[in-house]
């Protein structure tokens, strides 16, 4: 389907505009191996890891869910910041959004203060007009409280003027919930639940398409 030019494009954070799963997968299970939990393989990993650590964890450890988010945000604080890599032409997919009149933001399932520290740490705050993570709104994705806040004060409402760009489920859910055009970043897995207006496979396609569009 031909896609209309945006008002405003929101990003998932992780794995559509910087490569984290190394990062998440050490600091994953460096806290099972503490927990005395075996660890995942990387594919386990980015099949089970898209939620929140409030709406994930709890089924993960149980009722130590938050001793393990704990050892878990220790864990992860001490490498995120020196391993964080941008995904390959995604800042010039920024910058090309960041020339024309539409309205860019970050909405993550990542804790909002580690979120913020890793878009100050890699020079990305001046694309994005708002960053909204996990624990910023009462409910974070697939619910659209995290959509709403991050196009508050905009004069933008949720719906087929804004693209919604992630690479998972939760993202295409949290679009579908919203309102709002869901795009699909990367890989597709064998099951997909939610439908997507469009995919890219790389920030190389969707720049492409961004210069069809404007």
């Amino acid at each position: 389907m031909e896609l209309k030019k945006p008002k405003a494009v929101l990003f998932d954070w992780d794995n559509t505009l910087v490569n984290t799963w190394p990062v998440i997968r050490e600091a994953l299970n460096k806290t099972f191996t503490e927990l005395g939990h075996a660890p995942w393989s990387m594919e386990q990993v980015q099949q089970r890891v898209a939620r929140s650590m409030r709406d994930s964890f709890p089924a993960i450890f149980g009722d130590s869910w938050q001793t393990a988010g704990e050892l878990y945000q220790q864990n992860f604080r001490a490498i995120h910041l020196e391993r964080l890599q941008a995904l390959e032409g995604a800042e010039t997919t920024l910058a090309f959004l960041r020339r024309h009149p539409v309205y860019l933001a970050v909405v993550s399932n990542k804790k909002g203060v580690n979120l913020r520290k890793e878009v100050a740490h890699i020079g990305w705050e001046k694309y994005f007009d708002k960053v909204v993570g996990a624990d910023d709104t009462p409910r974070d994705k697939p619910a659209p409280d995290m959509v709403i806040a991050a196009l508050s004060g905009s004069g933008i409402a949720p719906g087929p003027d804004v693209w919604l760009v992630g690479d998972s489920a939760i993202d295409m859910e949290c679009a579908h919930a919203s309102g709002c055009i869901p795009i699909w970043y990367g890989e597709l897995p064998e099951k997909l639940e939610h439908a997507f207006h469009q995919r890219f496979g790389t920030h190389g396609e969707f720049a492409q398409a961004l210069k069809k569009i404007f």
